[in-house]
């Protein structure tokens, strides 16, 4: 049996390793500023925005991102990368009498992105790895999609703006707030209405910086070094100006990474996620 064994070429030192992983094809780093997007805001949002014009935004953060990939016509090996954000917004408004008033609300912001993800005609199969019952056949290996994967690294996004606006009926939003996935909406302090019926709406100016890249499932003989983040921009389809302030602002670039340390070390923790 020893001669069976799987080897990945003569010679090969201790540093050097057979891996299966993610081979990154394409990405890109962004820095996109939404400017005036209507926020979808609770019952008592509504009512309190219809009464007051001095709103602040307490905290921001993304509750949910939806990714969807597309092969681009007439140019093989490329694809559509469709982002939408889902950002939860917590506000506070004065309601008189030296009073003020939280309430929350959710921004829906939409991204693309068109990067390099190759071809693939191989057919995958994986096994499922339960051989708990010794008698029963395994469940059937299940062929995997050749589409690549597209991922998506944002840190909280930057509210640059708000504004109470009148509604004049002429809403360019890119969903309505049925859209908004059920988990978005169990998160408010309140009941999110399905009406477009108000006097006055909420509006936001967001900057959101982000890096994506588009993977395969390949095999390596590989040598480990230091990710670094990419140099290039990402192309977007829209000819819209972005923000100036937002254009201005250093990209994050110590936030993509993660802080290593040894487990004995009190200065690093060795510990790496995203918040609650």
């Amino acid at each position: 049996m020893q001669d069976n064994r799987f080897a990945c070429g003569m010679g090969v030192g201790k540093e050097t390793v057979c891996i299966e992983t993610n081979r990154i094809l394409d990405s890109c780093r962004d820095r996109d500023c939404y400017e005036n997007v209507r926020v979808f805001l609770t019952e008592c949002g509504k009512e309190i925005v219809e009464h007051t014009s001095a709103v602040r935004v307490k905290s921001a953060c993304i509750k949910q991102a939806n990714i969807v990939l597309d092969p681009v016509q007439f140019n093989r090996g490329f694809y559509s990368i469709n982002i939408r954000f889902y950002i939860k917004l917590t506000f506070e408004a004065c309601v008189g009498n030296g009073r003020s008033q939280e309430f929350d609300g959710v921004a829906v912001l939409e991204k693309r992105v068109i990067l390099y993800g190759g071809e693939c005609n191989a057919n995958v199969f994986r096994s499922s790895g339960d051989f708990s019952d010794f008698c029963a056949y395994p469940e059937p290996c299940k062929k995997e999609m050749n589409l690549p994967t597209a991922v998506v690294e944002t840190v909280e996004p930057i509210v640059l703006g708000v504004n109470v606006l009148e509604n004049v009926n002429e809403c360019c939003c890119c969903c309505c707030a049925c859209d908004i996935p059920e988990s978005v909406v169990a998160s408010l302090n309140g009941d999110l209405p399905y009406g477009d019926d108000d006097r006055r709406y909420l509006a936001v100016s967001i900057g959101i910086f982000s890096i994506v890249r588009i993977v395969r499932p390949t095999q390596l003989v590989i040598n480990a070094s230091e990710y670094v983040i990419p140099d290039k921009e990402c192309i977007s389809p829209s000819n819209d100006d972005p923000c100036s302030v937002f254009r201005s602002m250093a990209f994050p670039v110590s936030e993509f990474g993660c802080s290593i340390g040894h487990p004995h070390n009190e200065k690093g923790s060795g510990k790496c996620g995203c918040g609650s």
